[in-house]
């Protein structure tokens, strides 16, 4: 579902998604009003978000918004997930997301992720590029969580996680340390099954030789693949000078974390860049589908 549907870059890159095949992509287009769907939503809204919602006409005022209109028949199951934000700033698209569709269960806490393809054939998973400022060892956690399972449909490999720092295994203390060992424990408790490092720094995650003088041991350092970074500052920073400085090829921000798949887009994304989230959107998408639906 793309409710942006009269933007003119969506609608180009439905026709791609088509004639690929990667996705059916269904475009909402002008007023929604009369729509017999916007009772149930109505109905949704004022399940999930009474604070918001004052009185039945207000309920449908809401309901007849595009962006919680295509959350909505994303959390009823008549659209496996949808894709925003070419022209809606992104706390509008993760609103309507969180109120509709809310968290997955065993996560509890929403995230984003950005993938980045290396000119040496690497993909790098980067979290939380834009969704938490300030994160909290357990929105830490969460935020790993759910790119370690993301990852693992989406480029089809074993996630290596490693929580970063400015420091490795011990070389200083600190409160932000601290955070960072806490939430390396809670995401081990997690997924004790997925290889999960930290404290380090970003050359000891990557680069390995230089896992070899400071982690010594590691089952990650060196060869990591999901880098948590610490706040939101460090991981947006690190994703756009890993972009522009190693000319590496960029997909995403892509949501996470929610129990259906919906995923935001940059209002300045170019055809390409809305097909290749709409993609992950649809590799989520399968994954979460109950077994007895099939492919």
């Amino acid at each position: 579902m793309f409710p942006e549907g009269d933007d003119l870059r969506v609608q180009a890159a439905a026709a791609q998604l088509a004639r690929l095949e990667i996705a059916e992509p269904i475009l909402l287009h002008g007023s929604l009003g009369g729509d017999p769907r916007l009772i149930a939503i109505g109905d949704l809204l004022r399940s999930r978000r009474p604070a918001a919602v004052r009185d039945g006409i207000h309920a449908l005022d809401l309901a007849a918004d595009p962006l919680r209109f295509g959350a909505a028949l994303v959390a009823m199951g008549d659209m496996d997930g949808c894709v925003a934000g070419a022209v809606s700033p992104s706390a509008e698209v993760l609103r309507a997301g969180l109120w509709l569709i809310g968290p997955r269960s065993g996560i509890g806490s929403i995230s984003a992720a950005m993938y980045l393809g290396l000119g040496d054939g690497r993909v790098l998973t980067y979290t939380d590029v834009a969704v938490v400022p300030s994160p909290s060892a357990e929105q830490l956690a969460a935020a790993a969580v759910a790119a370690a399972d993301d990852r693992a449909t989406i480029v089809g490999d074993q996630p290596l996680v490693a929580f970063l720092s400015y420091a490795t295994h011990g070389s200083a203390e600190g409160p932000e340390i601290d955070l960072v060992r806490e939430a390396l424990a809670l995401f081990r408790e997690l997924r004790p099954d997925v290889p999960a490092d930290g404290e380090m720094q970003a050359d000891s995650a990557l680069v390995p030789d230089v896992a070899l003088r400071k982690y010594p041991g590691s089952p990650v350092a060196g060869r990591a693949n999901v880098l948590v970074f610490p706040s939101l500052d460090a991981a947006n920073i690190a994703y756009k000078l890993t972009e522009r400085l190693a000319a590496a090829t960029a997909a995403g921000p892509l949501l996470q974390g929610l129990a259906r798949p919906m995923s935001d887009l940059s209002r300045g994304a170019s055809p390409d860049d809305i097909v290749d989230v709409a993609a992950m959107v649809a590799l989520q998408a399968v994954s979460m589908r109950p077994a007895n639906m099939g492919e």
